[in-house]
């Protein structure tokens, strides 16, 4: 049986299994009481995209802001209203959100923690703030 791995760099075959209690967790600049971790990336050998978990305390947000990369998620616990373009949606665990690349979006915490995963492509991304309320 295979073991996951703390700090994996490569097998053999190119899998990695990580637990994600063991990545650590990065402020984000741009929000309020947001943290992310990057559970895999092209480090883990994933060449095309990397995947992200945000975690959202109370109070805490993001600013409606766009990025040059497109974002897929998936809400694990919590809800949280994301304006997406012109459109207020309140989202909750379970829900797949898609955000095209170049859309204004923001995140407001509705109920902590907003923990979502995050999957965008391995490129540069450029964020830009729109404004600064969360």
């Amino acid at each position: 049986m295979n073991q996951k791995q703390k700090n994996p760099q490569s097998s053999p075959s190119g899998e990695v299994i990580k637990t994600a209690k063991n990545v650590a967790k990065q402020k984000v600049a741009a929000g309020s009481l947001t943290q992310v971790q990057v559970l895999l990336d092209e480090k883990d050998g994933a060449p095309n995209f990397a995947l992200r978990q945000f975690t959202m305390e109370e109070g805490g947000g993001m600013p409606l802001h766009t990025n040059t990369v497109e974002h897929e998620q998936y809400v694990l616990r919590g809800k949280g209203r994301i304006v997406i373009g012109e459109t207020v949606h309140e989202v909750e665990a379970g829900d797949a959100i898609y955000i095209p690349a170049g859309t204004p979006h923001s995140y407001e915490v509705l109920q902590a923690p907003f923990e979502f995963l995050c999957v965008v492509p391995n490129t540069i991304d450029q964020l830009k703030i729109l404004n600064n309320q969360c």
